[in-house]
């Protein structure tokens, strides 16, 4: 039977990425997003490439709207990822719990509902507290969950339910918990500053970083190719990883930015983001024989490169 991929959120940056490289599998692949807005997909996709995918609009919060999807669809493997980010969920407390909580509980339940027995869906290292609650070094994966953001805490909240449904019903699931993520596609949200720097950098315009400090960053492709991974691996149990990478400082960012693209007028606040610099990834690498990480000024410059090739239309 050839498996059918269902991405949720698949309008914002990650999921974009990750119905890019699905189609460029030749993946069938259902986007389900309340968002009809294509203009991420777009700038990694033409039109044509477009066709084989699987356009679905909806909203996370219809249970029986989700439920449907799948058993239309005949949906095998699940890319969980739509979201609200911090900012929305500060403003709009309870929207931010109907979309981010619920709709996991939605997605979960559809996917038992049609004997679908293994998700992935996305975290976060927001579920975790500021430094100050860790002693020095990268903060390993099973560190104590205190989140200082209710965004935090409505993943905190995901990935219990997700051993609830292990527990109760059998379906195994992988969360995997990004930090900074950049790349074409990435501008909205708290840590979206750096590629928006990227992006003005490209069209010859000044920018200014509102923060600065260590933290480690990944590029959008590698974050959704794991995902992909994750979907395709099951694991036993309800497992959560985060992804890591060498931290690297802010400043560090703007001045690979500078060197492959001379003349960019990047600045870096000194104000550091209240989080660690860095997450201990071993316990993903200890169960994935792949892990995606494309080295940062790698990164920098194919991103900047396709910015380029994009044009007056990003």
């Amino acid at each position: 039977m050839t498996d059918t991929y269902l991405v949720t959120g698949g309008m914002g940056c990650i999921g974009a990425w990750a119905l890019y490289h699905l189609a460029r599998s030749g993946k069938r692949a259902v986007n389900f997003d309340q968002s009809v807005d294509r203009q991420r997909v777009n700038w990694l996709m033409s039109a044509d490439d477009q066709a084989a995918l699987t356009f679905v609009g909806g909203d996370l919060r219809d249970t029986d709207a989700l439920k449907a999807v799948f058993a239309e669809h005949g949906i095998t493997r699940v890319i969980h990822l739509a979201a609200l980010q911090v900012p929305f969920c500060r403003a709009n407390p309870v929207l931010g719990a109907e979309v981010n909580v619920t709709g996991t509980i939605n997605v979960f339940e559809a996917a038992r509902a049609n004997g679908v027995t293994h998700v992935a869906y996305a975290s976060s290292i927001g579920v975790y507290g500021p430094p100050s609650d860790f002693p020095p070094g990268l903060i390993p994966n099973d560190a104590p969950k205190n989140p200082r953001t209710l965004y935090g805490a409505y993943k905190v909240c995901n990935e219990g339910t997700a051993l609830v449904y292990y527990e109760e019903n059998g379906i195994t699931s992988t969360a995997l918990r990004p930090y900074t993520v950049y790349g074409v596609g990435r501008n909205q949200g708290m840590t979206s500053e750096p590629t928006k720097a990227l992006v003005a950098a490209a069209k010859g315009q000044p920018y200014k970083i509102p923060f600065s400090g260590a933290m480690q960053f990944q590029w959008a492709s590698d974050v959704a190719r794991q995902f992909i991974l994750a979907a395709e691996q099951p694991l036993d149990g309800a497992r959560g990883f985060n992804l890591g990478g060498p931290p690297s400082d802010v400043g560090r960012f703007a001045a690979i930015a500078r060197d492959a693209l001379p003349g960019a007028e990047i600045e870096v606040v000194d104000d550091p983001l209240p989080f660690p610099a860095g997450f201990d990834d071993s316990a993903l690498r200890a169960n994935f024989d792949t892990v995606y990480e494309t080295p940062l000024d790698e990164g920098i410059a194919t991103t900047i490169a396709h910015i380029q090739r994009l044009g007056d239309v990003i």
